[in-house]
């Protein structure tokens, strides 16, 4: 079970619902995604979908969040179009904001209303990307005796 960890950013999510509504346009565009940086100021994106796979609103926000300056998010959260609300990220969205920003918190919808969670609570147990990237000094070789 996840816990609370801060307030939910209703700011953040009127940004994202707002863009689902004015740029999201039929099948293409169906997601969208808001994010905050560590200096205040709040990202979106919407995806790109196409039936070959296409990349979900939240990865296209961290490009657009590279592209302005902005490498260290605190929050994230994607909405649906159509009023379909706050929808989780898809597993592959997990994985790559747990390696991206591994202290970051995603607002998820419950049964009991909104709630900011670490984005390693909704990856527990996690393959961690960055740790294949160790320096040749600190790995040892496995013994074979």
């Amino acid at each position: 079970m996840t816990t609370q960890t801060d307030r939910v950013d209703h700011e953040l999510i009127r940004a994202a619902v707002h863009v689902a509504a004015t740029r999201c346009r039929g099948d293409n565009h169906t997601m969208a995604a808001a994010a905050r940086a560590r200096d205040g100021r709040i990202i979106t994106a919407v995806n790109a979908y196409h039936f070959t796979g296409g990349p979900c609103a939240e990865l296209v926000l961290i490009g657009t969040a590279a592209a302005q300056g902005a490498y260290d998010l605190d929050s994230i959260v994607a909405v649906g179009d159509r009023d379909r609300g706050v929808v989780p990220p898809c597993g592959r969205c997990r994985q790559v904001l747990l390696d991206y920003f591994p202290a970051l918190k995603v607002i998820v919808g419950t049964n009991d209303g909104l709630r900011m969670v670490p984005v390693t609570e909704l990856l527990p147990e996690s393959y961690i990307w960055a740790d294949h990237q160790l320096d040749a000094e600190e790995s040892t070789p496995l013994s074979t005796s």
